[in-house]
């Protein structure tokens, strides 16, 4: 696995600045294959979900895009129709440049909420655009750094599969509880799988990566996740394709958890025991999303007891005993607690102050379920950072 950022044969990437922000950051980003493309995406539940996601699901129904257009710092949400009719001229000025169908290009936004698009220098740039764009040609880390909305830096990974190349690029730190899709993240592939594989495998691997993160419980309304598969470096093994989509998934995960606002630990919570992975993600998730466990984590505290708090919000699992229940911290036991108690609270301390990733694991005694979630800790930076988000 690397972070070189590799552009798969026959995808090109375009970056530019068109005035989002005043600050000449690059904030307008298109990635879109030369050649028909097969593809899988999921995107967010939310009931106020902006017209990129509607326009997106319905492009990615029928299993066939070139691309994604992306606009970054602007979300383009509770617009009203004007925001609809914004979305649909730039998904079609971005698909006139690139000279394929509308239907064929994906469209992505992602930042403030309720305001309308700065739409005359978003379609002015793109109407001047020529495809494939002159100049240097442009990395997934530059299209990871350019769909960036109040990230610390970009996320982009990428791995061979025989002759094939998949990279991958994600954004989001924060308003990250997945629901059937998370943030803005975006595969690319030379990599051939026929549809009903490729939608398969995109599924299972975002079930266990991209929706087992959370970092503060809200729901974007932005949340979009797509896979694009040109098929030119020829067929590859479906088995090792997935264990390669997980791999890049995974390590985005970790990136975006570690990255999380103002975040200076990455927590990752391993439930095992459960009765089930539904059980055991829903304890996870219970115990990451704690603002007392976070807190603690960040402090360095070792106070397991709001571990078993946590635990003990899921109150329609009758199942759960506490008598069967074990707790750790790395590989410290810390419940049941025993005679030797307070020195295995100053090997959390130190296991907390030592690592910047932390690994709760809990035990939960009744069956094989199991499922592991990730989020971070939740310190003064997260609160100033959106106490301040707009102005």
């Amino acid at each position: 696995m690397h972070n070189d950022a590799a552009v798969p044969q026959g995808f090109i990437v375009h970056t530019a600045p068109v005035g989002i922000e005043e600050d000449g950051r690059d904030d307008l980003c298109v990635i879109a294959s030369q050649a028909p493309a097969r593809t899988a995406a999921v995107f967010t539940r939310s009931r106020f979900a902006g017209p990129s996601v509607t326009l997106s699901r319905a492009a990615a129904a029928d299993g066939s895009a070139r691309g994604v257009v992306v606009v970054a710092r602007n979300a383009n949400v509770a617009t009203g129709e004007q925001g609809a009719r914004n979305a649909v001229t730039v998904r079609d000025s971005a698909a006139r440049a690139l000279g394929i169908d509308p239907g064929e290009l994906l469209i992505a936004s992602t930042g403030v909420i309720g305001r309308q698009y700065p739409l005359e220098r978003i379609v002015g740039h793109l109407d001047g655009l020529a495809w494939p764009p002159a100049g240097e040609p442009k990395t997934m880390g530059t299209a990871a750094r350019a769909i960036m909305t109040t990230d610390t830096r970009p996320k982009c990974l990428s791995v061979r599969i025989g002759d094939a190349t998949l990279t991958g690029i994600a954004k989001g730190v924060g308003m990250l509880e997945p629901d059937m899709a998370t943030l803005l993240t975006f595969f690319v592939t030379d990599a051939e799988l026929d549809p009903e594989t490729l939608t398969a495998v995109f599924k299972r691997t975002m079930d266990v990566t991209f929706n087992a993160v959370s970092i503060d419980t809200d729901t974007s309304t932005s949340d979009s996740a797509a896979l694009f598969a040109n098929g030119l470096a020829g067929p590859v093994d479906p088995e090792a394709f997935e264990r390669a989509l997980h791999t890049v998934a995974l390590g985005l995960v970790k990136m975006i958890a570690s990255d999380g606002e103002g975040a200076s630990t990455l927590i990752q919570v391993e439930v095992e025991g459960a009765r089930d992975t539904a059980q055991a993600k829903r304890v996870g998730k219970a115990v990451v999303n704690s603002p007392l466990v976070k807190t603690a984590v960040h402090g360095a505290d070792p106070n397991w007891g709001r571990v078993v708090m946590a635990v003990g919000k899921c109150q329609d699992d009758l199942d759960i005993d506490p008598e069967n229940v074990t707790v750790r911290f790395g590989d410290i036991g810390v419940y049941p607690p025993g005679a030797d108690e307070d020195e295995r609270r100053e090997s959390v301390a130190a296991y907390l102050k030592a690592n910047e990733e932390v690994v709760i694991g809990i035990d939960l005694g009744i069956g094989d379920g199991r499922f592991t979630v990730y989020g971070c800790d939740l310190t003064e930076g997260y609160v100033r950072l959106n106490s301040q988000y707009t102005t």
